[in-house]
């Protein structure tokens, strides 16, 4: 199964450029603990990852009555904000779980991804 892994930024966490080279090490070390349990589990593949830029960076695009309207900054204000994504495919959602343990503490939404 293929999931799609949400990492959500509460607000709270400093932004990249505000932590020090050893705070982002000690982030960096939880990412690669999270890739070497991946390869070591059997039917674990992380498709893709990556972290993203904060929110003021994003644009929204919603297209009403055929017409399409770009708007500076994310889909929705909220406290929280979307800091980066993996596409995993995994045995099954338990083992997904499992995983996840090992990254920073995030909080994430995990969706499985529609097979055609």
């Amino acid at each position: 199964m293929k999931f799609v892994v949400l990492l959500m930024a509460d607000g709270e966490e400093k932004p990249w450029d505000g932590l020090t080279p050893e705070e982002q090490g000690a982030l960096m070390e939880k990412f690669g603990a999270f890739d070497e349990a991946c390869a070591a589990r059997e039917g674990v593949t992380i498709l893709s990852g990556e972290a993203l830029q904060d929110g003021d960076s994003a644009a929204t695009v919603r297209t009403r009555e055929g017409q399409l309207t770009v708007t500076d900054g994310p889909y929705a204000e909220a406290v929280e904000g979307l800091g980066g994504f993996y596409l995993i495919e995994v045995p099954d959602r338990d083992v997904l779980v499992e995983l996840l343990a090992e990254l920073p503490a995030y909080d994430m939404q995990i969706n499985p991804v529609q097979e055609m």
